[in-house]
């Protein structure tokens, strides 16, 4: 399958890079360009692309109104390409949160040097971009109503949370940004701790998780080494280091490290659930959500094997179906989801005896 792909930027020097870097390539063909999203429509509606690569900053109308549009009528997987995505910008995550499948720094100065060197890198990107399943953007509530819903039902006591201390361990990937934000805006203010892994770059996961923390009824923040995992707290894996689940005096709580990358993953998902599994076994709740790879799948066959409940979701709501389908595979899985009903299952979880 050749990847048709459609370029989305202002600057004609990156027009013309773009194009040079991908001629001559049999697995991905440019077929069109434009310098705002203005002048692109039609011509991405004739050309029909696979993958649409974005900039931001652009005249007319910026690329993240752009892509809300694109991803409401007629969703296709898009990567963003901009300045404005490097150090973990906001808008970065505004575009991941809008839909875009990934998102790619490029320098202001030393373009075209840039372009040659993450040759491979980009292509590779534009495969794995095409090969999602973006889905319209889910209707987003305001942070005072999310807050409001998700409160709502009866606050746990404190000794009727500690012994209801069971804790959940959600691994995703591609799509999980999105993912993650539509289950932990359903959940309650007291719902069991959960501990996250996604795939992020070092110095986005601080500032996602400030985001969610801002729209859901549970506290979410970047994971700190030691933080103890409580009702009501969902932990982030920091990009660029590992977080382990560990149980002390009955409780548990995080253990953040550097190390090599796992699955070339760091964080990665397998580090996770393989210690959640040898610390909390059956008293867990393992879920693994969209991502591209099979990260995750070996440590939830552990968690599987030893008595935690794992759920993966299903294909027809994941961006990309990779991580879920290898844990499937092992037969790791006792149930199968759509997104919508995870948060529900999580609060089932948690009220078993």
């Amino acid at each position: 399958m050749v990847v048709k792909v459609f370029v989305v930027d202002d600057s004609a020097v990156v027009r013309q890079a773009l194009a040079h870097m991908l001629a001559g390539n049999a697995e991905v063909e440019l077929v069109g360009s434009a310098p705002n999203p203005l002048l692109a429509m039609d011509a991405i509606r004739k050309s029909s692309p696979d993958v649409l690569l974005l900039d931001i900053e652009m005249p007319g109308m910026d690329g993240l109104t752009f892509l809300r549009q694109i991803m409401a009528s007629h969703p296709i997987p898009t990567v963003i390409c901009s300045t404005l995505s490097t150090e973990g910008s906001k808008v970065a995550l505004e575009a991941l949160s809008a839909g875009a499948v990934s998102v790619m720094a490029k320098p202001k100065l030393g373009l075209k040097q840039y372009l040659d060197d993450s040759r491979r890198e980009m292509i590779q990107t534009l495969k794995t971009a095409a090969r999602s399943k973006p889905r319209p953007r889910f209707n987003p509530v305001d942070p005072a109503t999310a807050k409001a819903l998700a409160g709502r039902g009866p606050v746990l006591g404190a000794v009727h949370a500690l012994a209801m201390n069971k804790p959940v361990v959600i691994g995703s990937s591609t799509g999980g940004t999105q993912a993650l934000e539509l289950v932990l805006t359903s959940l309650p203010a007291d719902a069991p701790g959960i501990a996250i892994t996604q795939h992020m770059p070092e110095k986005f996961t601080a500032m996602y998780a400030q985001r969610l923390n801002g729209i859901c009824a549970m506290a979410v923040r970047e994971a700190r080494d030691g933080d103890r995992l409580e009702r009501g707290v969902a932990l982030i894996a920091p990009g660029g280091l590992h977080m382990q689940l560990r149980k002390s005096a009955g409780q548990y709580f995080v253990h953040v490290v550097d190390g090599p990358p796992v699955n070339r993953h760091k964080p990665s998902v397998d580090v996770l659930f393989k210690s959640a599994s040898e610390c909390g076994g059956r008293d867990v709740l393992g879920i693994i959500m969209t991502g591209m790879g099979d990260d995750g799948a070996r440590g939830m066959k552990t968690l599987h094997d030893n008595g935690a409940r794992t759920i993966a979701q299903n294909e027809e709501t994941c961006v990309v179906f990779g991580m879920p389908k290898e844990a499937i595979k092992l037969q790791a899985v006792d149930e199968i989801l759509p997104l919508e009903q995870i948060a529900k299952a999580i609060l089932q979880f948690d009220s078993r005896a």
